[in-house]
């Protein structure tokens, strides 16, 4: 799960240090946008050609390992 993070990288003059694609202006944040609306991986390289499949499922890979660290507050009762 961590193919991601010679991938993802974060660059604090880029995008006010967002995490990116590869130091592109590409934010992991565009992609999951993109993804959540419908769009296939395919479709994403092939509106954006400078992205690859590959970077996408790192973009997913990024996402799902920030989830599984998830803090979790409890109600107060």
């Amino acid at each position: 799960m961590n193919n991601h993070n010679a991938l993802i990288t974060h660059d604090p003059h880029r995008r006010g240090g967002r995490a990116c694609v590869r130091d592109l202006r590409i934010s992991v944040g565009d992609v999951l946008g993109w993804l959540a609306i419908g769009l296939t991986a395919e479709q994403i390289t092939l509106e954006y050609p400078e992205l690859s499949v590959q970077d996408v499922r790192a973009c997913l890979a990024y996402a799902a390992s920030r989830e599984a660290h998830e803090v979790r507050v409890s109600s107060a009762t």
